[in-house]
């Protein structure tokens, strides 16, 4: 089995792999100040409720934007595991060229994108990230990836609302009825929801124009479920897309 994880900034992606089948996947909070051996009593308790035994865990692989957690879990995967997970990074096959100004900037997480999305589906290819960014990127036919556009992640937007005034409130991100919100929470969820699938369909079609040819436009991250379906040019929508091209690396990197 292969244990991949994907460490982003607010939250902390896990899959167990078996074969080409995604058995399990877990969802935690990423907290830099965490030990090691914290985040594997979580992880060992999350195994063990699924059914799945330590010792089938044969093989690690780690997608990860926080710096300081990637010696955290590579030491988690040595002591719990006794094993040396593949890092998506610089040297690591990824069957993904990356065409932008300054390739080393890219996140490890759009990479693992933009792979798992040219392994199942036909390129050119425009990933709708929805996670603490929304990271919208293009990749060619060829495994060329452009480049694209970030914009602050949906959480971070809900939240700096709540925050940075004095009368509105922290409001649950979930569709409202109608675009014409007749109080505050519903005009917020009007204005976050409605507000985030036109960005993502202005996006998207300026990035459509630019290429030239119609891509398939696929939407991922914790948020992909909720504003995918209100959007009108989103195609697919896989919530593991990263987990998948975690495996997807991991497995071109196989000795």
């Amino acid at each position: 089995m292969l244990l991949a994880i994907d460490i982003g900034n607010t939250n902390i992606t896990l899959g167990v792999f078996q074969g080409d089948k995604l058995m399990a996947t877990w969802r935690i909070s990423t907290g830099v100040h965490r030990m090691p051996d914290e985040y594997a009593v979580m992880l060992l308790n999350l195994l063990h409720h699924r059914g799945i035994d330590i010792v089938e865990v044969k093989e690690g692989a780690i997608s990860c934007v926080v710096p300081p957690l990637l010696s955290t879990f590579n030491e988690l995967f040595r002591k719990y595991f006794d094993i040396k997970p593949l890092v998506v990074g610089p040297g690591v096959k990824t069957g993904i060229r990356i065409r932008t100004d300054n390739p080393r900037d890219v996140g490890a997480d759009l990479i693992a994108n933009a792979a798992g999305a040219l392994s199942l589906y036909k390129g050119p290819i425009i990933v709708v990230g929805l996670g603490t960014a929304t990271a919208i990127v293009t990749v060619t036919r060829e495994g060329d990836y452009l480049g694209g556009a970030i914009a602050p992640g949906i959480g971070i937007a809900a939240e700096a609302l709540f925050t940075r005034t004095a009368a509105l409130p922290r409001v649950d991100l979930v569709r409202p009825k109608r675009a014409i919100g007749a109080n505050t929470l519903a005009a917020m969820q009007s204005g976050i929801i409605f507000g985030y699938a036109g960005l993502i369909d202005g996006i998207v079609t300026r990035i459509q124009a630019e290429l030239e040819e119609k891509a398939t436009v696929v939407a991922t991250g914790g948020y992909s479920s909720i504003i995918a379906k209100e959007t009108t040019t989103v195609d697919k929508v896989n919530p593991n897309l990263t987990l998948i091209g975690i495996k997807v690396i991991h497995d071109m990197n196989r000795e």
